[in-house]
């Protein structure tokens, strides 16, 4: 049999906190990353652009590269667009949702923080896990405006001021006779500042990654490993057309990607 070959898509560089996991779960399938960075970030685009944006885009990478499995490694896109892409093409999606119910089962003080996207925390969906899987804890929605674009600068190699990371997380932490222990990571470019996050953390908490959960769906859907690990780099596609700095493109390869290319898909 074959190796699978699967496309993790984002809208920036924050899937591939994603891609990582699930290289890990099948080292031996073939990869392709593709952001769509010249329309990050997606938070701030009206819906019916973003559905129709994301659906043109999926329609040239899928002809293109001929995927067995898409990965949506954006929460806003997954929350907004996958019914669309679901029903228009016929191989199987993975979306990212913010991992609400498995922190709040593991929450022990019952005061766990969702930290998202300003649009994230306000979207109807997010509101609706918690209703349905809040487990009885008191939830703190936390929507930042800037934390996206620091992972960004911070992947590139630029200089990320703590003191900015550590106001975007400061609402996170409530204390109230207990003491928040749970952070739910609801955008998948957060997980690449975790250091720092620990780091200026008031105290230590639980950061849940939806990573995992989302690598265990794609194995769930198309099979463990089954043959030996690749070792060419991934083609990554930026539809920016940006020329990537020597930083980024070292951090690209640490991934496992090959340094960025401009995609043939159209700019907004």
């Amino acid at each position: 049999m074959s190796a699978p070959k699967i496309l993790v898509f984002d809208s920036g560089v924050g899937g591939l906190t994603v891609f990582r996991e699930i290289a890990r779960a099948r080292p031996d399938a073939r990869f392709v990353y593709a952001a769509d960075d010249a329309l990050f970030p997606y938070g701030k685009i009206p819906e019916a652009l973003l559905v129709e944006r994301v659906g043109g885009l999926m329609a040239d990478l899928i002809a293109a590269h001929r995927p067995d499995l898409v990965v949506i490694a954006c929460n806003t896109a997954s929350t907004l667009v996958l019914p669309a892409l679901r029903a228009r093409f016929a191989l199987p999606f993975v979306g990212t949702v913010p991992a609400i119910k498995p922190a709040c089962a593991a929450s022990q003080s019952k005061l766990v923080s969702v930290l998202g996207t300003e649009a994230t925390v306000a979207r109807e969906y997010t509101h609706a896990l918690i209703r349905n899987f809040g487990e009885g804890c008191d939830l703190t929605l936390v929507g930042s405006g800037r934390l996206a674009a620091l992972a960004e600068a911070s992947l590139a190699g630029e200089p990320v001021d703590d003191a900015a990371i550590r106001a975007e997380i400061a609402p996170c932490f409530v204390e109230d006779g207990a003491r928040t222990d749970t952070v739910v990571l609801a955008c998948t470019h957060y997980p690449l500042l975790i250091e720092s996050f620990e780091r200026l953390a008031p105290w230590p908490v639980r950061w849940i990654d939806p990573a995992p959960a989302v690598a265990r769906r794609v194995v769930e859907l198309i099979g463990p490993a089954t043959g030996e690990k690749h070792h060419d780099l991934a083609p990554a596609i930026f539809t920016s057309g940006k020329v990537a700095t020597a930083g980024f493109s070292a951090a690209l390869q640490g991934f496992g990607l090959a340094p960025a290319s401009a995609a043939p898909l159209p700019a907004v």
